[in-house]
This record gives structure tokens, sequence and C-alpha cells, in this order.
């Protein structure tokens, strides 16, 4: 099974896609991850995207089709995977059918969440992130029990950049100008399926898998 999961920034595509890679049991190829992870480990490719990132720019086809193509060489890639993150342009879309290709295989589903702006505004403003160990918070669905403090670790806790009003703004009006088109690029080949992702987190993730069954 190999899986896209698609929608805009603060549709719940994390969230959902951490449940169906345990229960599926399936590689997970995150692109914002292996960005950051590229960044921390100082590389150039790393600091190049994070700045696109930081600015809620989409990072350039170039940087993102590459470390895509590095990840899916790697075994587990040819047996399962979910794809997180990538692709969010047609070229980029484009590229991926060509590494697919060149791999034997294609995607299994594309599933797009489908959210409205106002809830992805107060969604994604209010969230709050561990600096120690990355646990993610919201001020109004889920806060800290003490104030700007991890309870996990108690480590400090920040909003990243891409979170902040401006850079979501400029984020959701990038989604709706480069990545909403790859959703008809995927429904003309009869892998798509949108979900109504204003449900609760499990109500989402029972439609993911009834469409998952659908389709397989």
């Amino acid at each position: 099974m190999k899986i896209l999961v698609m929608g805009p920034p603060g549709a719940g595509k994390g969230s959902q896609s951490q449940k169906l890679i345990q229960d599926y049991d399936l590689s997970h190829i995150s692109t914002g991850e292996m960005f950051r992870k590229s960044y921390e480990r100082g590389e150039d490719l790393g600091k190049k995207a994070m700045a696109f990132i930081n600015e809620g720019n989409l990072v350039s086809d170039k940087i993102t089709n590459e470390i895509v193509r590095k990840r899916l060489m790697k075994p587990d890639a040819s047996r399962c995977f979910l794809l997180d993150g990538y692709p969010r342009t047609v070229t980029q879309a484009k590229a991926l059918d060509v590494m697919l290709s060149e791999m034997n295989s294609k995607l299994t589903a594309v599933i797009n969440i489908v959210v409205d702006t106002d809830i992805i505004l107060e969604r994604m403003v209010g969230r709050r992130v561990c600096k120690a160990c990355g646990h993610t918070y919201h001020l109004k669905f889920k806060p800290p029990q003490k104030q700007d403090v991890c309870d996990q670790c108690g480590g400090e806790l920040y909003q990243r950049k891409d979170d902040q009003i401006d850079s979501v703004r400029n984020r959701l009006s990038i989604y709706e100008s480069k990545t909403k088109p790859i959703i008809d690029y995927y429904k003309g080949r009869g892998v798509l399926v949108n979900i109504n992702g204003m449900q609760s987190f499990d109500a989402v993730y029972r439609d993911i898998k009834k469409a998952l069954r659908d389709l397989t």
C-alpha cells in the first residue's frame, strides 16, 4: 500500500498519518520532517529548505524532489509508505509519477482532507510545540497544565514561525494557487478520495479506512 495524504495546512494530516502508519505498518515519508532533520544536521539542503518554510513558502520543486528521491531509494520504501507533505505542486506530482514508475510502482490512494479556512486558522495559530521533546499542544483544544511548559518533560513551549498568523495566511494562499490543482490531477487517475476533516479525529480516521478498503 502506497498512500498520499493531502489537505491544507492545519487539516490534521500529521495526526491522521501517524495513526495510519501505526495501523498499516507504513514507512513515513514526511518532507517537513526530512527538511528539519537535514537542517539540524547542518546540511545545505536543509538550510535552503528551512529558509522557504520559515517564510511560509513552498520549498522549490528541485530541492523537494531531490530529498524525496533519496528517501524512496531506501529499502523500506519499496514495500509500502505514506507520503506526508509531498507532492505540493503538479510539477512535483509528475516527478513522483516518474520516480514510482522507475520502481515499477504507483500510488494506491490519495486521501484529501477538506477543512474550512476559518477552522484552519484557529487550529494553527493556537498550536504550541515543546522545544525539548517536540510534543504538540493547542491553547484552546489541548492546553498544557502549566502555561508555556510541556506536561511531558517540562520543556519550554513555543510557536513555530510557520504557525504565526501572517505565515499561515501565506501558506493557505499558496495552497489554493499551487497545491489544489493536484486534486484535479489525481482525480483524473481515479485514486482521489475527499474526506470531511471537520469531524472528530475518530470519525475522520474511520472515513479514511473505509476509503482505503474501497480502493484496495
